[in-house]
């Protein structure tokens, strides 16, 4: 599939872009190239293929849910500006 000049003035209209009018070929190729591509990915047999959370095969470094804090609950509200019944209170934002 190949873009005009029309096409992308429509598309950068659409996506409230600025583009000089000497840079419209460009855009018209490289536009071109990565719709090119999208339809050569879409010919490929996917049967059986797993879909994948990402590209890559990798596995995520996570650390254990663990706490690790522990609980000073009595210390922040010591040195809280305003607590009442354990809570703390803060000034009104929104009226």
């Amino acid at each position: 599939m190949s873009l005009e000049k029309a096409d992308v003035e429509k598309i950068a209209h659409l996506a409230r872009l600025q583009i000089e009018a000497q840079e419209i070929p460009e855009y018209a190729r490289n536009l071109s190239a990565i719709l090119s591509l999208v339809e050569q990915m879409s010919c490929v047999d996917t049967t059986g293929i797993t879909p994948m959370a990402h590209p890559l095969d990798v596995a995520q470094r996570l650390r254990a849910d663990v706490v690790t804090e522990g609980n000073q609950r009595e210390k922040f509200l010591a040195i809280a500006p305003a607590t009442e019944n354990s809570l703390f209170l803060v000034p009104k934002v929104i009226e």
